[in-house]
């Protein structure tokens, strides 16, 4: 056996701790917390780091305060689409989603794609009728509802506009006061295996079926055990253009950085270059482990074997 390691995310962006009361302070960093022991409990057990990386997803898919899952924001069609993918750093396999409705957990069938569809990427109806096949748990619409979602959405749905996750009402700090809510996991077990997975709600008032970087491997999610396990939030656009996730790897590979060296450049200078805002999480299969972001602050947190464990919001 060897150090094994669990990095979580769940969104950066324009995160102040003037903006935050301390009740929801208090509910993220539990929510975290939360994500942090399902994942950290497989890893104890042994488990393999896509088990690891998925039951923490699991977790904050079914928290309202993420935009992934049951807390997914609004389109402009009023309802939610949700995109996800996960990866499997020993073999290199992977399975995505993107556009799909009703279903409770998107990277459980992100799961299901990679393991049973001999595809790496289902969308739309297509998608969920694979879910109703492989017996994926659906929910209504309701199960989708918040309040705060539905209030953020209607300051917008009327207008060419669309959002970042985001908390403030009025249109101009929904503008002004960005987040982006996409949830993330990376994972290192003890035989030196790595896994990424992400999953998100997208944009508030997203038209066209628009797909961000959640769910392209290599843009949002990579993972291959030669260099690293990679999961992104930001404005998926510009981690698209980057290539985010696979850049970092490649920055290992083809130039021997370091896990640290290789995300910090990828997220500090080639997307600060491209105004690109967000982050990412990392670990490669020594059981190292970084988190990197060049926004205000990033919902994150991380335990590993050698002891460490914390969950942060803000900039240290």
């Amino acid at each position: 056996m060897q150090p094994f390691s669990l990095v979580i995310h769940g969104g950066a962006g324009t995160i102040l701790k003037e903006d935050m009361t301390p009740d929801l302070e208090i509910a993220y960093l539990s929510a975290l917390e939360d994500a942090l022991k399902a994942g950290y409990a497989v890893l104890e057990q042994e488990g393999s780091a896509n088990k690891a990386v998925k039951a923490a997803i699991v977790v904050l898919e079914d928290n309202l305060l993420f935009n992934a899952g049951r807390g997914s924001v609004f389109t402009k069609k009023g309802v939610q689409e949700m995109d996800a993918a996960i990866m499997d750093g020993r073999t290199l396999d992977a399975g995505a989603v993107a556009g799909v409705r009703n279903v409770r957990n998107p990277i459980e069938l992100a799961e299901e794609v990679m393991l049973n569809s001999n595809h790496v990427f289902l969308s739309g109806k297509g998608a969920n009728d694979f879910a109703i096949k492989q017996g994926i748990k659906l929910e209504p619409d309701e199960y989708f509802f918040s309040q705060f979602r539905y209030d953020q959405w209607k300051v917008l749905r009327d207008s060419e506009n669309y959002s970042l996750d985001h908390t403030h009402q009025g249109l101009e700090e929904l503008m002004k006061d960005k987040k982006f809510g996409t949830v993330g996991a990376v994972a290192c077990d003890a035989f030196g295996n790595i896994a990424a997975a992400t999953s998100t709600g997208g944009m508030t008032n997203k038209k066209y079926g628009r797909i961000g970087d959640s769910p392209l491997i290599g843009a949002g999610t990579y993972a291959n055990n030669n260099t690293c396990a990679i999961s992104c939030t930001g404005h998926g656009e510009l981690f698209i253009r980057a290539v985010a996730a696979y850049d970092v790897s490649c920055l290992m590979e083809y130039r021997g950085l370091s896990l640290q060296e290789a995300m910090n450049e990828v997220v500090n200078v080639k997307l600060v270059k491209i105004q690109g805002e967000g982050g990412m999480i990392g670990v490669d299969a020594k059981g190292n482990a970084a988190m990197m972001f060049n926004s205000e602050g990033m919902y994150r947190g991380m335990k590993n074997s050698a002891g460490e464990h914390f969950v942060r919001i803000y900039k240290d």
